[in-house]
């Protein structure tokens, strides 16, 4: 009788040799992203406004819940479809906000004209409509108690900062602070840092089926997550605060008492003004920006956005980002952080087809927030556009803003290349 044979049990050596291989790399992808946390982390601690009291058991929580989430959003399709069906609702509203522009301007926006304007700002006036009745019948407050109480036990943030997360996030970085309007001027220079930065760090759901048609929808959607719990890591370092430092704001303050018509016709009036101003800022910032490209490439050969590249390549690759990919991927960061995020987007396009598929992912993770010079205008004009003196500390905030969402970006990248 011929011996019985267990040599087909065993795993062939191609099937091992993956196995290590997934193994190595998977190590090599942690030690890759500890050491992109501990330099992110550092630049963040380099600009902090109260080392001392940064908290490290906040931190590591904030951290693991990320990772965790990194982890559902890069490799399910659940998430995806959860973010979709918002997206979609909020996508709907604009419809509706189109058909108001539609009949000002004549189908302008249907022929592709004025985007900017048309698509993007007009927008605010019929949000800010929305967040009026919000306000009205005392929806918002509540919602603020709910959402921010459970944030707040997570990330150990005051309520409102806690919600002004999620708010971002839904109504975009100008819009959101119409909904704040009402208590702007109580609050502390570090508390609208916070809130500012927090604006600056996200995008709002109404412009992801824009993203989504330049990249892959799952790594935008996860971008969504992850910079909201990056924005918390990071102002955890730079603008730390005690348990009950500040006072928190009395949400009743959010509520006027006025008839209905009289809130609405406030509420479009502050959306327009809000409207006009960010109009005012981007011509401002965009043409001084074109103007610094021009005088290096004059002086240096080079333009502003092209040295930022260079600049940008270390991070590039800190991120995960493949090293053949990493110059290249740098300059798209530099073009996001001069210009903003749908010119880096369109750049994107021209070289997509020579990026791997893991340096592409971290990318697009990279490239979905507001960090961008411009982004200092939008939200400094925004709260100007409510609160002339608040909006006056926000300006002076400017580049450490900058700065902060910067790094907000670097770590969701970080923590996408842990994954992919």
């Amino acid at each position: 009788m011929a011996k019985y044979s267990y040599a087909h049990h065993l795993p062939g050596a191609g099937a091992v040799a993956k196995y290590v291989s997934f193994k190595i790399r998977l190590h090599m992808n942690i030690l890759h992203f500890l050491l992109a946390l501990v330099v992110i982390m550092g630049l963040a601690w380099l600009v902090s406004f109260d080392r001392k009291t940064i908290r490290l058991r906040a931190l590591l929580q904030l951290i693991v819940i990320e990772g965790l989430l990194a982890f559902f959003f890069l490799h399910s399709d659940s998430g995806l479809w959860v973010i979709n069906g918002v997206s979609g609702f909020f996508g709907h509203l604009l419809t509706f906000a189109g058909q108001g522009s539609d009949f000002v301007f004549g189908g302008m926006s249907k022929a592709g004209l004025a985007f900017i304007f048309l698509g993007v700002l007009c927008p605010i006036i019929f949000i800010s409509a929305l967040i009026g009745i919000l306000q009205h019948f005392r929806i918002l407050p509540i919602i603020i108690r709910i959402v921010g109480t459970l944030l707040s036990k997570v990330n150990g943030m005051g309520k409102l900062e806690s919600f002004n997360a999620i708010s971002s996030l839904i109504l975009g970085q100008s819009e959101n602070f119409i909904a704040y309007k009402g208590v702007l001027g109580d609050l502390s220079s570090r508390r609208l840092f916070t809130m500012a930065a927090t604006a600056m760090s996200t995008v709002s759901l109404s412009i992801v089926g824009a993203y989504m048609t330049m990249l892959e929808p799952k790594y935008v959607v996860a971008a969504l997550i992850l910079n909201m719990f990056s924005t918390f890591i990071i102002l955890s370092i730079i603008n730390p605060t005690r348990p009950g430092a500040e006072p928190e704001i009395k949400l009743e303050k959010l509520h006027e008492s006025q008839s209905f018509f009289e809130m609405l016709g406030e509420y479009i009036l502050a959306g327009f003004k809000v409207a006009m101003i960010i109009l005012a800022m981007l011509i401002g910032f965009i043409a001084l920006i074109s103007a610094i490209n021009a005088l290096f490439a004059t002086v240096f050969g080079l333009s502003f956005q092209q040295i930022l590249g260079y600049v940008f390549y270390p991070f590039a690759w800190l991120v995960g980002i493949p090293q053949a990919d990493a110059l290249k991927a740098a300059g798209i960061m530099a073009t996001k952080l001069v210009a903003n995020e749908f010119v880096a987007m369109i750049e994107l396009q021209k070289i997509m087809s020579t990026l791997s598929p893991r340096g592409l992912g971290i990318l697009s993770v990279f490239l979905v927030s507001f960090a961008n010079f411009a982004s200092i205008g939008i939200v400094a004009g925004a709260i100007k556009g409510l609160n002339e003196k608040q909006g006056n500390v926000v300006s002076r905030f400017g580049l450490r803003l900058v700065y902060g969402a910067t790094l907000v970006s670097l770590l969701s990248a970080a923590f996408a290349g842990l994954v992919l």
